[in-house]
């Protein structure tokens, strides 16, 4: 059974799930006009952030809020925070690619404590709460999956490749990690990758240059499932510092170690 909190959170994400599925279902009738899709995306994902403010304002008036789209305010609580990604995936979301979510995540004197990931277009709710467990829908509980062996796994990252320095060593990374795995993907959504990863469809995960709301709701979502996440030095996984390896304990230590080697 989900907390009352929970409840909250999911109102709110699939209340903004609504509005941005039926907004990707303009996107396209628009990709073929001049101007194109992207004030209307950047519009979509403000919309979303609003819905979502709203939605957690009114049921809790109290609490903090950061939200990628630029909202942030000081609650008088003192303890508890929303981390908010309306839109995850907005170059999916541009493009007509269905993958794409909206994410919302509870801070509790620091620690996230609650957590929801919410894909509209493929109807898959992600949920998880502290000693809860993560679920699937609701009936499906997450787990990540058991391979041992790093060339047997296929792993996700996400790269924008624009020539800045951060990405550059990604691509020496990717250069070491490629003849070790099974396979790397790229899905263009942080949460979507660690939701991903907590079901069982990824083996592991690397990337840096994360903001807090691309980490925060999938952090717990991949812990309540089994996982494990370092930063790139190995310590315990922040949402702050930017830096994920993720996955069961053997493929993330495996993974780890190459990264790692890479500078």
């Amino acid at each position: 059974m989900r907390s009352a909190l929970l409840n909250v959170m999911v109102q709110a994400a699939t209340k903004a799930g609504r509005s941005l599925a039926k907004d990707f279902g303009e996107v396209e009738n628009l990709q073929v006009s001049v101007k194109g899709p992207a004030d209307f995306v950047s519009n979509a994902d403000k919309r979303a952030e609003e819905i979502v403010f709203n939605e957690l304002q009114k049921a809790r008036p109290t609490y903090s809020f950061l939200g990628e789209e630029g909202t942030e305010v000081k609650g008088s609580d003192g303890q508890h925070r929303w981390i908010v990604d309306p839109l995850d995936g907005t170059t999916n979301f541009l493009h007509g690619i269905p993958m794409f979510a909206c994410a919302i995540a509870l801070e509790r004197n620091n620690e996230i404590v609650a957590s929801v990931i919410y894909n509209p277009a493929m109807e898959e709710l992600f949920t998880a709460e502290k000693g809860g467990g993560a679920w699937l829908n609701d009936r499906k509980r997450l787990r990540v999956a058991n391979r041992k062996h790093l060339a047997d796994a296929v792993v996700v990252t996400g790269i924008n490749s624009r020539g800045r320095a951060l990405d550059l060593l990604q691509l020496k990374q990717m250069a070491q990690v490629v003849p070790a795995v099974s396979g790397i993907r790229r899905t263009g959504s942080a949460s979507t990758d660690l939701a991903w990863l907590a079901a069982g469809r990824f083996d592991g995960y690397w990337e840096a240059g994360l903001a807090p709301w691309d980490v925060a709701p999938g952090l717990l979502m991949l812990r309540e499932a089994g996982g494990t996440m370092t930063d790139y030095a190995g310590t315990t996984g922040s949402v702050w510092n930017g830096q994920v390896i993720a996955g069961n304990e053997i493929i993330q230590g495996q993974l780890l170690k190459i990264v790692k080697a890479v500078n």
